[in-house]
C-alpha cells in the first residue's frame, strides 16, 4: 500500500521501466494471518492478487483528532486517496509495530518520542480491485497510537497532503467526507472501530 509499484516493462528508449518496488517481496498468508513465506510484491497486487500480510496506522492527537494523509500521485493504486496516518506492509520477520514506526518516521518525519502506546487493535481481511491497475488482498492488522508532539515533516514523495480531522464527526459521518475518496483498507478499519 505504500509507495505502489508500476508494471515492469520497457521504454521506447529500450530501458528498463520496472519499479523497485517490483523488486520486493511481501508477507503471503492465510486468512488466519499465518506465514506461508513471501511472493514478490508486484505479483501480489496484479492479476487475481495475492493475500499477504499489511498494516494500517492510525494517529490520534490528545483531542482525538485522527491525522489523515493523502496518497501521492505518483502511487500506481489508490493515487491521491486520503488515508488513515500510514499504512504499508511488514518484511518477513519484522513485527507490525516495528514496520509502523519506520514508516511513520519515513512518510511523515514522526519519531518514538512523539507517542508510546502504539499498538495493533484490530485485523481483518479484505480484497478490493483499483480500475485497470490492480489489486490489494490484505489482511490487514489496525494499529493506533496517540501523538503527544505533533510536528511532522511529511516526505513529498509518498504523501501529498494532511489533514487533522475529528474522529468521531468522522466516524460516525462518513459520507460528510466522500469528496476526499477515502482508501478502501481505511474505511473498513473505520467502520470496524466501535469505540468512541
Amino acid at each position: 500500500m505504500s509507495s505502489e509499484e508500476t508494471a515492469g516493462g520497457i521504454d521506447s528508449d529500450g530501458g528498463d521501466t520496472e519499479h523497485e518496488n517490483a523488486r520486493q517481496a511481501v508477507v503471503k498468508v492465510d486468512e488466519d494471518d499465518t506465514e506461508l513465506g513471501t511472493v514478490n510484491r508486484l505479483d501480489a497486487h496484479t492479476g487475481d492478487g495475492i493475500r499477504h500480510r499489511a498494516f494500517t496506522s492510525l494517529l490520534f492527537d490528545e483531542d482525538d483528532n485522527i491525522l489523515l494523509a493523502q496518497r501521492s500521485p505518483d502511487k500506481r493504486l489508490w493515487d491521491t486517496h486520503w488515508d488513515g496516518t500510514v499504512a504499508s506492509h511488514p518484511v518477513q520477520g519484522q513485527s507490525q509495530e516495528d514496520a509502523t514506526r519506520q514508516r511513520l518516521e519515513e512518510e511523515l518525519g514522526v519519531t518514538p518520542d512523539q507517542y508510546d502506546d502504539l499498538e495493533v487493535t484490530d485485523r481483518f481481511e479484505y480484497k478490493r480491485y483499483y480500475p485497470n491497475e490492480g489489486i490489494e488482498w490484505e489482511v490487514c492488522s489496525v494499529l493506533q497510537a496517540t501523538l503527544t508532539d505533533r510536528t511532522l515533516d511529511p516526505d513529498p514523495e509518498e504523501v501529498a497532503g494532511i489533514m487533522w480531522v475529528p474522529y468521531e464527526r468522522l466516524h460516525q459521518n462518513p459520507k460528510w467526507y466522500r469528496q476526499l475518496r477515502l482508501c478502501p483498507w481505511f474505511e473498513i478499519a473505520m467502520r470496524r472501530d466501535t469505540e468512541e
